[in-house]
């Protein structure tokens, strides 16, 4: 009898098929995943260029069955409008995490997506530096201890976490910009469905596109797996709604969530 499973469920094209190096609970594999289909769905994965920073992302040329580039750390949307200038007909993604993006790389992506570079920049949000020790990063929530902040962030010293999708919401340039999660099936499915609404902008030469998708570290956040979800649905969707904010035939209008 054939495999029904595996007619279901395929493993893309897209994504190697390799032993992940994220540690147990972690998502980035599912995120991995999404992407990996949403490249196989709309047939562009042998005209694709991913490019990955510093971070738990720095590895994701591992992973991806697709050409890939390093860049240096933040300067991911630097690399990737190089590439896409150079070759408008790729498709060009960036992989990078909230130490990476909303951090170092902060000047960067405010000046990648006001200048309407025609990119997909996929940025998880775990809320900690996971790669390097589990810090305070700018999206680490209020009270919540890391190695840098052993009894909790305290806003009146760090200020509060940063909503990137909110600030790039208030660039007049046209965009779309939302934010998804993977902590829950049932957000995984709508957060694939923006990204595939990201990369099909990208593949019309239609406008620069962000994805934030929340995201667990368990590890450095030292909880269990299932906990670490909870933690997720409990305290950073509270202060990171999902939705979509901003598309590119409404880009004048106040950033509100849809979900």
């Amino acid at each position: 009898m054939p495999d029904r499973t595996q007619a279901v469920f395929g493993y893309p094209s897209a994504l190697r098929d390799v032993t992940t190096h994220y540690c147990p609970g972690c998502t980035h594999g599912v995120i991995h995943r999404m992407v990996a289909e949403v490249l196989d769905e709309l047939g562009v994965r042998s005209r694709t260029v991913g490019v990955a920073p510093v971070g738990c992302a720095v590895l994701a040329y591992d992973y991806f069955n697709a050409d890939m580039q390093q860049a240096s750390h933040g300067r991911a949307p630097a690399v990737a409008t190089g590439i896409k200038r150079a070759r408008p007909d790729l498709v060009v993604f960036t992989y990078q995490g909230d130490g990476d993006l909303a951090s170092i790389g902060m000047s960067e992506i405010l000046h990648c997506a006001n200048r309407g570079e025609k990119v997909t920049v996929v940025f998880v949000n775990n809320a900690i530096y996971g790669m390097t020790g589990g810090q305070m990063a700018p999206t680490t929530m209020p009270g919540q201890v890391t190695t840098t902040s052993p009894l909790g962030r305290d806003v009146r010293l760090a200020g509060e976490p940063i909503r990137m999708a909110e600030m790039l919401c208030t660039l007049r340039t046209p965009a779309f910009v939302a934010r998804g999660a993977v902590h829950r099936p049932l957000h995984a499915v709508r957060t694939k469905d923006l990204l595939r609404r990201a990369f099909t902008y990208q593949v019309e030469d239609r406008c620069f596109s962000m994805v934030e998708i929340l995201s667990t570290c368990p590890t450095n956040w030292g909880l269990p797996p299932q906990e670490a979800c909870d933690w997720v649905e409990q305290t950073m969707v509270p202060y990171f709604p999902l939705g979509i904010f901003k598309t590119p035939d409404g880009s004048d209008r106040a950033p509100r969530p849809v979900w």
